[in-house]
């Protein structure tokens, strides 16, 4: 990823449950604002997903993606755009890194979209959405462990 975006949150949970959270697409709609649908289009053989459509409506903006997904156990997972019709790149990852009982959660955000736009308005979104996703995560895993 050339330009990104970068932020980070301690989760009070384990990698492997941060990491079950964030492979369960399905209930995405449930914790992400901006996802209304997902459909998963391929499963790796340990059954996670490698292939995703999401439909996405944050208002103003309403697109639907297709990402792919790389799984690193419960260490990182990352993604790259497929298709869409408002972005011509969008890359993303989660790292986890365990914290003496509690999980460090980075995320990591590059978009390009296909209108032109500031790089400083650009990257500004990407810290929106970083810290919507953080906090959405964050507060799932924590509900979930009670």
């Amino acid at each position: 990823m050339a330009e990104h975006t970068r932020s980070s949150t301690t989760i009070e949970a384990t990698p492997a449950a941060i990491m079950a959270v964030i492979a369960d697409f399905a209930a995405y709609p449930v914790w992400t604002g901006e996802v209304k649908e997902i459909e998963v289009l391929a499963e790796d053989a340990g059954g996670r997903a490698e292939q995703v459509r999401l439909l996405l409506d944050a208002g103003a903006i309403k697109d639907e993606h297709v990402l792919a997904y790389t799984w690193d156990g419960d260490r990182k997972v990352s993604w790259t755009l497929v298709k869409s019709q408002m972005l011509k790149s969008l890359d993303g990852s989660y790292t986890l890194s365990p914290a003496g009982g509690r999980t460090e959660v980075t995320y990591q955000l590059a978009v390009d979209v296909k209108i032109p736009m500031l790089g400083m308005i650009k990257r500004k979104a990407e810290k929106v959405i970083i810290d919507r996703a953080l906090a959405g995560l964050k507060k799932r895993v924590e509900e979930l462990a009670v």
